[in-house]
């Protein structure tokens, strides 16, 4: 929610706050930049203090975060928030995808955090709509101010819902030399590393479209802010599909056989999106149908490479989560400042980047991995 709820909201941003489009879209970029450094941090922190008090600790800096963004009153003052924001909202991503690894190991990893994505789709599905009828009746405060009362809500239910699940607790977790061995030899494991990348250009295309498609839609197209929340709907009603695909057929198929087919999925669609914008074919639909196929394929992709990585470290996952999220926010946050900084050209920006990560994710798989088609 916290980056598709104001999605529709950035061009009256740009207006209000006398900015242009990468201005705003900083707000974005910034945004998961602060994703990337924070869980580093978080994760390190949870391997030695637990996944519970660690998570509490993050989600009230976003609660206040959150509440400084809607009162912001320049576009400084909000990028600023927004990378508070995110230096406390990474704390659940990071460290739920930790508590996927403790509770239910290697093997059914993969069909849990399947499940959880299809669960989390429900935020970029009714996001960019409830977003543009806000911006629409309440103003584009109204985003934030819902952002905080969602963060009370979660506070409260990690404090009483939460166990800790994390039982291989080390007390060097958060030693600055233990932390680099730990980075290091995740690192230099090709396996990790090839998921690691997949898992992220994959994604890094998810956020070429997020952070690009309100200025296309809206500003190329015209599209109401309404109008363009719903089409952002169908587009990831895609991820979901793909995620709840993944966690039905992972135990018959295999993560790594669904992973290989989500990316090439996505290259292919990615490349459909390319060739249809320099072939000239420039309305709504060029965008929204390929795009469709890319979510359908992150949503293959994003939890059978998560599964995959973490699978062989039960005693640092928090390091190795947070290190997955690490490179997949901060490609993605050079992919979305390159794109705003491109918009000016219409939507053949936006089609660029979605086909170059496509084509990157199946790539880094194919390198990185070359032995291991048909592993589970």
């Amino acid at each position: 929610m916290s980056t598709d709820l104001y999605l529709p909201a950035l061009p009256t941003l740009a207006r209000v706050f006398s900015s242009d489009a990468a201005g705003v879209q900083l707000t974005l970029s910034v945004f998961l930049a602060g994703f990337a450094c924070g869980q580093i941090v978080y994760g390190p922190l949870s391997d030695r203090f637990g996944r519970r008090p660690v998570m509490l600790c993050g989600l009230s800096i976003y609660c206040l975060a959150s509440l400084a963004c809607a009162f912001a009153s320049s576009i400084h003052m909000l990028i600023a928030a927004r990378f508070v924001q995110a230096i406390g909202g990474c704390a659940g991503p990071v460290l739920g995808r930790a508590v996927v690894r403790d509770l239910w190991g290697a093997s059914e990893s993969a069909r849990v955090i399947a499940y959880i994505g299809g669960a989390m789709a429900i935020a970029p599905l009714v996001g960019p709509t409830l977003g543009g009828f806000l911006t629409v009746f309440f103003g584009w405060q109204a985003n934030f101010l819902l952002l905080v009362a969602i963060s009370a809500v979660q506070i409260v239910a990690v404090a009483v819902m939460l166990r800790e699940s994390n039982v291989h607790r080390r007390r060097d977790a958060t030693a600055p030399r233990q932390i680099v061995d730990n980075f290091a030899r995740l690192l230099s494991d090709r396996a990790y590393l090839g998921y690691l990348l997949t898992f992220s250009f994959s994604y890094s295309a998810l956020f070429a479209f997020i952070s690009a498609s309100s200025f296309v839609l809206v500003g190329r197209h015209g599209l109401t802010p309404q109008v363009y929340g719903m089409c952002f709907g169908i587009v990831v009603t895609g991820y979901l599909l793909g995620s709840l695909a993944s966690g039905r057929l992972v135990r018959r198929v295999g993560s790594d056989v669904l992973l290989q087919r989500g990316a090439w999925l996505g290259a292919l669609a990615g490349a459909t999106m390319l060739a249809l914008e320099f072939g000239g074919v420039h309305g709504v639909a060029a965008i929204l149908a390929p795009m469709f196929f890319c979510t359908v394929a992150t949503g293959l992709v994003m939890p059978n490479a998560i599964a995959r990585a973490l699978a062989p470290y039960p005693t640092m996952a928090g390091a190795a989560s947070a290190l997955m999220g690490f490179a997949q926010m901060s490609i993605a946050a050079l992919v979305g400042i390159a794109v705003g900084h491109t918009l000016s050209d219409g939507g053949a920006s936006l089609a660029v980047a979605v086909a170059a990560c496509t084509a990157l994710a199946p790539l880094s798989y194919l390198v990185l991995l070359p032995t291991r088609p048909h592993g589970r």
